[in-house]
């Protein structure tokens, strides 16, 4: 299947070991795990920083064969978990980099075409969250409001 907004065709894709058991380099425990998730939370990191984290400073490839589940539930179970999810925050945040540099360059046609699509995937992603109960009923997304979202 092809792209949303571009023409690539492209499969390529990590694969998971097939293997679901702990590694033997993985010295932590799961309850370790989680406090080091907790505590990495607290400090403001999103759920990908974390496993990034983990994976370069532990050697933990997998969270979910450590401990079990996956960060974001580990968070959500604690009730550290972001309001609005991380893709979603991204989007936003391009959205209004690109609004942004908009005001400065008024004439920039591209910029202009390439923040309709952006918004598009916003307002997507936002239906689907809304469907799934991420999100709830009544969040939408106001270019005018963006900013305060990811400040």
């Amino acid at each position: 299947m092809g792209r949303m907004h571009a023409p690539g065709k492209g499969i390529s894709s990590s694969a998971l070991p097939y293997r679901r058991s702990v590694p033997t380099w993985v010295k932590m425990s799961s309850d370790e795990t989680k406090e080091m998730i907790y505590k990495l939370a607290k400090k403001g990191r999103t759920p990908s920083q974390i496993g990034v984290m983990l994976r370069d400073s532990n050697g933990i490839a997998q969270v979910r064969l450590v401990t079990g589940n996956k960060i974001l539930r580990i968070l959500k179970a604690k009730g550290l978990a972001p309001e609005i999810p991380e893709d979603l925050y991204h989007l936003i945040k391009k959205a209004v980099s690109v609004r942004k540099h908009m005001e400065k360059h008024r004439k920039d046609k591209d910029a202009k075409f390439r923040l309709i699509l952006i918004e598009s995937r916003i307002h997507r992603l936002a239906r689907y969250y809304k469907t799934r109960r991420v999100l709830p009923p009544n969040w939408k997304y106001e270019s005018s409001t963006a900013s305060a979202l990811v400040a």
